[in-house]
């Protein structure tokens, strides 16, 4: 019982400590002119302050600092939470150089690789998994260091790709966070469950902010610094990546597809400005932008849902139904929209 208290202590520490910030750092960002402008394939319609990814940064390391002083944990995970933390740390001049001055794909590529690397240097590495077919598979390091780097850099990305509507990098994260909450929880491991429990709060504090019609984005500092998270909690304490695979499975499809898309296209799979994400595709068949946030909400609960109640091999056929279904829906939302095109 006196664990769960300090965990609920941790999380409002962040909550509140998010909700205070959040409003600082957007009228910090608009004296300093951090500014996110309206681009083309993007649904903002005026320039807003894209600083408050600061603000969730600040309110996580307030309360994982409290956590460090109230809750219980054992020696070995001071070496792991160093590296999520100087991780994370490094993310703030990435960020400062992408939210002052937009930097191309490759230089923020290779930020994301030397992020993950130094958190990797810790011992944050995906090393093994459980094989839905029964057991534990092991990788040697010489294939667990580039599948590492491919999860961390494809969880920044797919955090980044989806904050394209008010409302929903945030509230996806903190289902996500929620899910893994209680999977941690469930498995004993109350020292990793807090650290999530941080992070839920801490983007719940900056939703009410964010939620359409924005009155501040969170800009790279937010999506990178989540999708980071997202990906170390995946790893720290026991591979949990089959569960956040699962609950963030739609993000992390339509970024694939989109990649997809834009290579056969001859595009550079990161440049925007193609209206191609799913969401994107939802408003142009006529749906609410608050709606489709809520919609991807819901399916996200559902996912989390079957991630908790499924076994490993059921997961895995729950992923490819989900693929296949995203796909059928992606090409009937394109063939709707050309069809309306044509008719105007």
């Amino acid at each position: 019982m006196l664990l769960y208290f300090l965990a609920a202590l941790v999380f409002l520490i962040a909550f509140a400590s998010s909700l205070a910030l959040v409003p600082m750092a957007g009228k910090l960002g608009i004296r300093l002119g951090f500014i996110d402008k309206p681009r083309p394939g993007e649904l903002q319609k005026k320039p807003i302050a894209r600083t408050g990814g600061y603000a969730i940064f600040m309110a996580f390391m307030l309360a994982l600092a409290v956590s460090l002083v109230i809750f219980p944990r054992f020696a070995d995970e001071y070496s792991r939470l160093l590296g999520l933390i100087l991780g994370a740390l490094l993310i703030l001049p990435i960020a400062y150089l992408d939210d002052f001055k937009r930097m191309g794909p490759l230089p923020q590529m290779a930020g994301q690789i030397v992020v993950a690397l130094v958190a990797m240097s810790f011992g944050l590495i995906l090393d093994n998994f459980a094989s839905p077919f029964g057991g534990i598979v092991s990788f040697p390091l010489f294939v667990a260091i580039p599948v590492t780097l491919f999860w961390y850099v494809g969880m920044i990305n797919t955090l980044n790709f989806i904050d394209t509507m008010d409302g929903l990098a945030a509230g996806v994260t903190t289902i996500a966070a929620a899910i893994l909450f209680i999977r941690a929880a469930d498995l004993g491991q109350y020292s990793i469950a807090v650290l999530v429990l941080a992070l839920a709060g801490a983007c719940l504090g900056f939703l009410p902010y964010n939620l359409h019609p924005a009155r501040i984005f969170m800009g790279t500092s937010g999506s990178m610094f989540l999708g980071y998270m997202l990906a170390t909690l995946g790893i720290i304490g026991g591979a949990k990546v089959a569960t956040t695979i699962l609950v963030l499975g739609i993000p992390i499809l339509d970024t694939a597809l989109v990649i997809a898309r834009r290579l056969l296209a001859g595009r550079s799979p990161f440049k925007g400005g193609d209206s191609a994400h799913l969401p994107h595709r939802l408003l142009a068949v006529g749906i609410p932008q608050p709606l489709i946030v809520f919609l991807l909400y819901v399916f996200c609960l559902v996912l989390g849902y079957f991630a908790l109640a499924l076994s490993a091999i059921q997961k895995l056929y729950a992923f490819g139904a989900m693929g296949l279904a995203l796909g059928i829906a992606v090409t009937v939302i394109a063939y709707r929209s050309r069809a309306t095109a044509g008719e105007e």
